[in-house]
């Protein structure tokens, strides 16, 4: 009886391995459909060779430990080197917006090109890249800054 037990644990085994390998492998579930045949087929032969008894065993500690095991999977992937473990923030130095950008809006300027509609633009005193909302503004027109989006300096042609 206790040679009849050596497959069926070594496929559990196996599984669990495999279920690993899904956590760190992108494999679009490939992995998890093999771990599940050879979960499926542990169970079936211990049902089949063993007992029903040995059967329901197998199957409550797999509802028990298959949890456990990707739960630690996850935890150990997030610890691993094939993790990202800088965090991009701008306390670090990471910004997607320039901090000298934010402070032209509200700005006014003029249109040094015409804006097709990007284009540049005099603001404050400095030469900036500026785009508008889709209308064609002339150069010498007078700007004001409605918004920073990203690195996009945002400008509306001022109305006198």
């Amino acid at each position: 009886m206790t040679g009849a037990l050596i497959i069926p644990i070594a496929l559990q085994l196996a599984a669990v391995v495999v279920i690993i390998a899904e956590i760190i492998i992108p494999s679009g579930g490939l992995l998890s459909i093999i771990a599940a045949g050879l979960l499926g087929y542990s169970l079936y032969a211990v049902f089949t060779q063993v007992s029903s008894f040995a059967g329901m065993v197998f199957v409550i500690a797999d509802v028990i430990l298959l949890p456990v095991v990707l739960v630690v999977g996850i935890k150990l992937l997030a610890r691993s080197p094939a993790t990202l473990k800088t965090r991009l923030s701008r306390t670090n130095g990471y910004s997607s917006q320039s901090v000298e950008l934010s402070a032209y809006v509200g700005g006014t300027g003029t249109a040094v090109t015409d804006l097709r509609p990007a284009g540049t633009a005099v603001i404050d005193g400095q030469r900036v890249d500026v785009v508008s909302r889709g209308e064609y503004i002339e150069r010498g027109t007078s700007v004001a800054v409605t918004a920073v989006d990203g690195n996009r300096v945002v400008v509306r042609q001022v109305e006198k």
